[in-house]
């Protein structure tokens, strides 16, 4: 089953998060099997140089836009300019999102409340805005990029780890709601991965990214592909699939301490 539209319809691919990471991988994967794509960001330069390169790479129709998710004045306008023009979404791929590391007391609190706005807000009304369209045409697919973060409490990043576990919750609950209804679900919850995320959150001198991150590429490759499976829940790589799978049978006051040290 294909689950994605191809670039002979009028399905649309909204990638959120496109300048760069995982969105960008993704966009460009995708692209090379000419889907049609709606990338988002909002560096509106960097989208633009993006956009003319999955058009030339065999891209079908691609639509760029800035848009600052978090800010919810923007997103509501996004939406409306879309269900004005009428354009249908296929696939929606929820992979904005951004963490800060340090403590909860002495981080900016509007700097954390807009992370709560991007992981969590934005992809919830992103999410339940595309649902009605692909309920109707009985098909559709949703990739909600979390992370191994979602599988215990995160002291040092406490607001970005309580946001990919509400992802992964909701993603789930999704999913099992829409059994039967041809719209697959998906959560992909990679570890440390090679893109811009260790910066912005300063985390690039932690011992978690310093042991080691995956590829970008690998990583959007198989969350995609587990995406066109129907798989609820995704972990790339053998070393974060055991991580979550020893996370079960150890006390979480461990599994507190160690994240902390790691951090």
């Amino acid at each position: 089953m294909r689950v994605c539209s191809s670039a002979m319809d009028t399905e649309f691919t909204l990638i959120t998060g496109a300048s760069s990471g995982l969105g960008l991988e993704m966009s460009r994967l995708l692209a090379a099997e000419g889907r049609n794509l709606m990338i988002l960001a909002r560096r509106e330069e960097r989208l633009a140089e993006i956009a003319e390169e999955l058009s030339a790479s065999g891209a079908g129709e691609v639509r760029s836009f800035a848009v600052d998710l978090s800010d919810t004045k923007a997103l509501e306008a996004f939406l409306a300019s879309i269900a004005r023009d009428e354009l249908k979404i296929g696939t929606l791929i929820n992979n904005a999102g951004f963490g800060l590391r340090g403590s909860f007391a002495e981080l900016g609190c509007e700097d954390q409340l807009r992370c709560i706005d991007l992981n969590i807000r934005a992809l919830t009304r992103l999410t339940h805005a595309v649902l009605p369209g692909m309920r109707v045409r009985g098909r559709g697919a949703i990739l909600n990029v979390a992370s191994t973060a979602a599988f215990q409490a995160g002291p040092g990043m406490a607001v970005y780890y309580a946001s990919k576990a509400y992802v992964l919750s909701f993603t789930e609950a999704l999913a099992q709601e829409l059994r039967g209804q041809g719209i697959h679900v998906t959560c992909l919850c990679p570890g440390p991965t090679d893109t811009e995320f260790a910066q912005v959150a300063g985390m690039a001198d932690s011992p978690l990214f310093r042991s080691g991150a995956m590829d970008a590429t690998l990583v959007s490759r198989q969350g995609l592909r587990a995406l066109q499976r129907g798989q609820v829940i995704h972990l790339p790589g053998m070393r974060n699939k055991t991580l979550a799978f020893l996370l079960r049978f150890t006390p979480r006051s461990w599994v507190r301490s160690l994240v902390a040290r790691l951090q």
